[in-house]
C-alpha cells in the first residue's frame, strides 16, 4: 500500500511538473497528432506549456493533445450559410478558400462566427471556439511551420517596385484604353456607395474611397456571390484583393474584386 502511495505522489508531481514546464523553442500546435497537419498556431520559445486536455482520447506516443484558445480565421463555402448568413451546425470550417484545404474545425450549434471576408465561392470567418491542438513532445517540434490560418488568401503577384499595400490610398495610374492590369494586387480604401439622388447612375454602385473621401476607383462586385453582404462593409476600412482597369470612354478606374476583408 505504501509503495502505492509512493506511486501515486509521484505521478501527481511529474504532471505537475508537466503543467509548469516551460518550452525552450518554439512549438507549432496542429490540428492532428501528425507532422503533415495543419499548424493552428506557434507557441513562443519562454511561454508555459499548455496543461494536457481530456476531452479526446490519449494522444500517440510523442505527442501532447492541449486546449486551444480562440479566435481563430477561418473559410465556410457559401453554401453552408442560411438566408440570414450563419454558418451552419456542422459546416466545415477550412483554413484556405480552396477546395481540398484542410480543415480547421467542425462549426457546432452554439459557436461563434463573424464573417470578416468574401472570397468568391468563400466566405472567411472570425470563429470564437476553444480547438483541440496537438504538440510534440520531441525534438521534431523545434522547427515549426508556418501557422496555416496566417497563410495568404490567394497567391498574390508582387506589387511594382514603389508601390507598397499602405500607398493604396493614392489614386493609382491609369491603364490605358481598356487595358486590364495582369497583376492582382492589394487595394486600402473605405468602401462607400455611389448612389445617390444627384447622380443616381454610375457604372458602378460601389467604390473606394480615400480618408478624404475622394475615389480610388470604382469596385466591381460581380466576382463575389454573396453581394447581398456588401451593404455590412459600407462605411468600413477595407482591403480589397484584385486587378485594376480603367472604364470605357472615361478617365475613370475599376477594381475587379476577387477577394475583399475589413482591415
Amino acid at each position: 500500500m505504501k509503495t502505492q502511495y509512493t506511486l501515486a505522489a509521484a505521478g501527481l508531481a511529474w504532471c505537475a511538473a508537466l503543467q509548469a514546464a516551460t518550452l525552450n523553442v518554439s512549438t507549432a500546435v496542429q490540428s492532428q497528432p501528425d507532422p503533415s497537419s495543419p499548424v493552428i498556431l506557434v507557441l513562443k520559445a519562454g511561454s508555459e506549456q499548455p496543461a494536457a486536455t481530456d476531452k479526446v482520447a490519449p494522444a500517440p506516443a510523442g505527442w501532447t493533445a492541449i486546449d486551444v484558445a480562440g479566435p481563430f480565421e477561418g473559410y465556410v463555402r457559401n453554401r453552408d450559410l442560411t438566408k440570414q448568413l450563419d454558418v451552419l451546425p456542422g459546416s466545415t470550417i477550412y483554413v484556405a478558400p480552396k477546395e481540398g484545404a484542410a480543415a480547421l474545425a467542425v462549426f457546432e450549434k452554439g459557436d461563434k462566427a463573424e464573417i470578416t471576408g468574401l472570397h468568391g465561392g468563400w466566405t472567411q470567418v472570425h470563429l470564437e471556439k476553444t480547438l483541440v491542438g496537438y504538440i510534440q513532445v520531441s525534438p521534431a517540434a523545434a522547427a515549426p511551420a508556418t501557422p496555416a490560418t496566417a497563410a495568404p488568401v490567394a497567391p498574390v503577384a508582387a506589387a511594382p517596385a514603389g508601390a507598397p499595400i499602405g500607398t493604396a490610398q493614392a489614386a493609382p495610374a491609369a491603364p490605358t484604353g481598356d487595358q486590364n492590369v495582369a497583376l492582382s494586387r492589394l487595394f486600402e480604401g473605405t468602401l462607400a456607395t455611389t448612389k445617390s439622388l444627384l447622380y443616381p447612375r454610375r457604372p458602378y454602385d460601389w467604390q473606394l474611397v480615400d480618408a478624404d473621401g475622394k475615389r480610388i476607383a470604382y469596385v466591381d462586385l460581380s466576382k463575389l456571390l454573396l453581394t447581398d453582404q456588401i451593404e455590412n462593409y459600407a462605411g468600413h476600412a477595407v482591403v480589397v484583393l484584385g486587378s485594376l482597369k480603367s472604364v470605357k470612354d472615361t478617365s475613370d478606374l475599376v477594381i475587379q474584386v476577387d477577394a475583399l476583408r475589413l482591415k
